[in-house]
């Protein structure tokens, strides 16, 4: 399927085009009301996806078409975009009715690679990237002294690409809390199977740096637990040749969020949001391995929750003595702590962590840090921080930043 440009001026306002193919609609472009709005028809579904913006006469158009993302551009910046699957009806020698100014030509995407710091901001507390770009679910990671966040780029609070999120890791870090740099997205969709890209983890190993995720994907398929390499720790590549899926006793289709660690002993261990079908129990699945290459089922979850809700985001560390799991039940998180590894958890007083949605966190100077979302009308929002001390008990005091 060829990649295509359609690109037009707004001479007149209301302005309204459609093209037919074989008596159906392929794509339709309207603008009125001081908003424009494209809808792409593919045959995955018969619902199109929809970009907008708002628009003014003189305005220039630009949409681009991907095969797996397609972009509004308004006088040469980017307003909108989604993310489709199957292949799309509308092609290069299609006809707009009524007839248009609309160009339409072939389109080569622009491949170099981008700086390591894009630009910079100031404080991230309460932050999130605008233009119709929110926050979601955060992953930090604390490399050479330095803090990093990785975090979902939401459109549409979670209704991108038919409602699978269509989410795409975006990597931002600060060595003070106040300045922050913007970096290279870390993991974006670049193939139309991909529905979305979601929560995981970072770790190191023989200086690479590796990012697990699993990839939610269509018609049922069990999610594909993936990962990305980077030599520098800013430009990230998609393992091709690595990916599994949980066991049969789990229910893969809902398998997510990958949080890998090492143990004192060197072995890692990797703990999955999923689902016992035998037992309709939400719980975090366990996996090890010596190398990161292969993983093996550990003998039971590492926890086992009373009921069919799934334990979101999992994160696990070491603190001031302690073992602590973190996980998230409909969006609120808790902790676990213990005085062994990877048993024994217990709950403690007032377990919730208050950190808005689904925090995970990371040691920065002898606190701990946790970095969530706060909702803004639906699922992502702005970013949000707590820091958090220990007690001799292994009791979380949260404390301002």
């Amino acid at each position: 399927m060829q990649d295509l440009k359609i690109y037009f001026e707004i001479e007149k306002l209301p302005f309204y085009t459609v093209s037919h193919k074989k008596g159906r609609k392929t794509l339709e472009i309207q603008a009125f009301d001081g908003i424009i709005s494209a809808s792409v028809q593919y045959d995955y579904d018969r619902r199109p996806l929809d970009l907008s913006s708002e628009i003014k006469e003189g305005d220039r158009v630009e949409i681009i078409l991907l095969d797996y993302r397609i972009e509004l551009y308004i006088n040469g910046e980017l307003k909108d975009e989604e993310w489709p699957d199957g292949n799309r009806l509308f092609g290069l020698n299609d006809e707009f009715t009524p007839s248009t100014s609309i160009q339409v030509t072939g389109f080569v995407k622009d491949e170099d690679e981008p700086p390591s710091v894009i630009s910079s901001f100031e404080n991230a507390q309460g932050w999130y990237p605008g233009n119709g770009v929110f926050v979601g679910d955060c992953m930090p990671y604390v490399r050479d002294n330095e803090y990093h966040v990785l975090y979902l780029k939401d459109r549409h609070h979670h209704k991108s690409k038919w409602g699978m999120g269509a989410h795409q890791w975006e990597h931002i870090s600060t060595k003070d809390f106040k300045t922050w740099s913007i970096h290279p997205m870390a993991v974006p969709i670049t193939n139309k199977d991909e529905g979305s890209i979601c929560t995981g983890s970072w770790i190191r190993k023989d200086n690479k740096e590796y990012l697990y995720y699993t990839v939610r994907r269509a018609k049922g398929l069990p999610a594909l637990i993936s990962r990305s390499v980077s030599e520098d720790g800013y430009h990230f590549e998609k393992d091709k040749g690595f990916g599994f899926t949980v066991s049969e006793k789990f229910n893969g289709n809902v398998a997510r969020d990958p949080k890998v660690i090492r143990d004192e002993n060197g072995i890692y261990h990797m703990f999955l949001t999923t689902v016992l079908i035998s037992e309709n129990k939400g719980c975090l699945a366990h996996y090890v391995s010596k190398d990161l290459e292969e993983w093996q089922e550990a003998e039971k979850p590492i926890h086992i929750v009373e009921n069919s809700d799934h334990p979101e985001c999992p994160d696990y560390f070491k603190y001031s003595g302690k073992y602590y799991l973190v996980f998230s039940l409909r969006g609120r998180a808790r902790y676990l702590v213990s005085d062994k590894p990877f048993e024994d958890f217990a709950s403690v007083t007032d377990e919730l962590i208050p950190c808005a949605g689904v925090p995970k966190c990371s040691e920065w100077n002898g606190r701990l840090v946790f970095t969530g979302f706060k909702p803004i009308n639906g699922y992502a929002g702005t970013m949000t921080f707590k820091a958090a001390r220990a007690d001799q008990d292994g009791r979380l005091i949260f404390e301002e930043l």
